[in-house]
């Protein structure tokens, strides 16, 4: 008697053909999870990398600067600006990861075998998507993460900053966010693929395998892009700046004229190694979130 017929599904063949609000999900959750976690690390390096706000407060080092913190502010000063990640983070990944594994089932023309290169150029649409639409609550969160922070709330935050700079202020980083994070996402998106590939069978779901080429794939993603970072970060609190070269800083190539002008060219830098080690944790949450979902939601 013949044996009943039996569909195994492979998660990864399945991926692309699952429906829109699936990828959503999984995007969204792992988007929250990712900066969540990590959130302490990434308000070190703001302070790390903001330029002229404070000059007695000199973040000269990962370590000196939780210590600095925890006995002028306290740890909780560390968390300023979350629910501003939070909101913008969700719809942003959601929309970043949809994108991702459409563009790179259209790239690949439904190939479903895994491609590192079409990856890396499927990241980089998705980023320029998502950044659009995280730049206004990335520039809210960092002005509260930053030492001479005011406000009260992110809704205190976003009125003020209108108020006193206009629209423009929640935009004028997304250039420059752009030039970096599309490198950092092929590169990172890229990397994973090749590392998921190298590890394992990329058909099988294995956690082991994700969290270690997530933590490989982004550690190395924000090394090469830091000085791009510290440009971003500029632009995104020039207006707390009590310097006046910086006040008038619009665009890429005058922010890291103001970095070097301040710090030198090691300025450039500054907060790699908060970066990296936020980084190593945050994608590898992601991603093994993301593949989790995806998993779960294809069964």
């Amino acid at each position: 008697m013949a044996e009943p017929y039996e569909l195994e599904y492979e998660y990864e063949g399945l991926s692309e053909n699952l429906p829109l609000y699936l990828h959503l999900t999984a995007g969204a959750a792992a988007g929250i999870l990712e900066h969540s976690v990590v959130y302490p690390l990434d308000s070190i390096k703001t302070r790390m990398q903001v330029v002229g706000v404070n000059r007695n407060m000199i973040y000269s080092t990962m370590f000196d600067s939780f210590r600095l913190v925890s006995t002028t502010e306290g740890f909780r000063s560390l968390w300023r600006g979350i629910s501003s990640m939070i909101m913008g983070a969700g719809p942003a990944h959601a929309v970043h990861f949809a994108v991702y594994e459409q563009a790179k089932h259209t790239l690949s023309f439904g190939n479903t075998s895994s491609q590192p290169f079409v990856a890396g150029v499927a990241g980089g649409i998705g980023t320029a998507v998502s950044e659009f639409l995280m730049n206004p609550f990335d520039v809210v969160k960092q002005r509260m993460q930053a030492n001479s922070s005011t406000y009260s709330s992110i809704l205190s935050c976003t009125r003020s900053v209108f108020k006193t700079e206009g629209i423009s202020a929640f935009f004028v980083s997304y250039p420059t966010t752009l030039i970096m994070n599309i490198p950092l996402q092929t590169i990172q998106f890229g990397l994973y693929e090749f590392f998921k590939t190298s590890f394992s069978d990329p058909s099988e779901y294995s956690p082991f395998t994700h969290i270690l080429s997530g933590s490989l794939s982004g550690a190395i993603a924000a090394a090469v892009t830091t000085p791009i970072d510290c440009a971003k970060t500029l632009l995104q609190t020039r207006g707390i700046s009590h310097d006046a070269s910086v006040r008038s800083v619009n665009g890429i190539f005058t922010s890291l004229k103001a970095i070097t002008s301040t710090f030198g060219f090691r300025g450039l830098f500054r907060g790699i190694t908060p970066r990296v080690l936020s980084f190593m944790p945050a994608t590898a949450i992601s991603w093994t979130t993301y593949e989790y979902f995806k998993y779960i939601l294809a069964q």
